[in-house]
């Protein structure tokens, strides 16, 4: 398993104020997907989660959302939920606050959600204490691993499948990096869901 696949508990304390699993006594997980919508991935993945009624939520990045505003429909029509990845994502840690703050704001008019996911997970203590007020902070328990190029996918799987457990944020991506790996991933990962009696609902 990639050493980052999965996330230590030590380390989801330190950052306690972010959400990175959510407890829960009925072996419920929650597959998100970052950095759409795609014309073509997002309703490849949309139809993947429909076979299992599974509902997922999408951390969109709001420059997709204007260029595919029918592919993003889909996703609510689809009863999905979504949440701000910023305007043109946006690197927290490089990004001076105003202009990263101003870019959440910028994508906030083109999506409806008070969930926010800071891309490549990087956020700043005095960005993440501006928004907190408007947004929950919502990192992940678990990373697939996808974006990865020359990732191993059936080890990556395996992470995955050991480390899942009830209250499991997954993090897959609807986008053209991702999508060999995870055409290769998901349609597995879903029927491991299936299979362990594993819920999976929006966040």
């Amino acid at each position: 398993m990639l050493w980052y696949q999965s996330i230590p508990h030590w380390f989801q304390q330190l950052f306690g104020r972010f959400t990175w699993h959510i407890p829960n006594q009925n072996k419920t997980v929650y597959l998100t997907f970052d950095d759409g919508p795609h014309p073509e991935i997002t309703p490849w993945v949309l139809n993947e989660l429909d076979q299992f009624n599974y509902k997922a939520t999408f951390f969109c990045v709001g420059d997709n959302v204007q260029k595919f505003p029918e592919t993003y429909q889909a996703i609510l029509n689809a009863q999905h939920k979504t949440g701000n990845h910023t305007m043109h994502h946006m690197k927290g840690w490089t990004s001076d606050d105003t202009i990263y703050l101003d870019n959440i704001k910028t994508c906030a008019q083109h999506i409806d959600s008070n969930l926010f996911r800071p891309p490549y997970g990087r956020i700043k203590r005095s960005q993440a204490t501006a928004i907190e007020k408007d947004y929950q902070i919502i990192m992940w328990s678990l990373l697939s691993c996808d974006f990865e190029k020359n990732l191993n996918t059936d080890n990556a799987l395996k992470g995955l499948k050991r480390n899942t457990k009830a209250g499991s944020i997954i993090v897959f991506h609807d986008s053209v990096k991702a999508e060999k790996n995870l055409k290769t991933m998901l349609p597995l990962y879903l029927q491991f869901l299936n299979q362990n009696g594993f819920n999976c609902k929006a966040i």
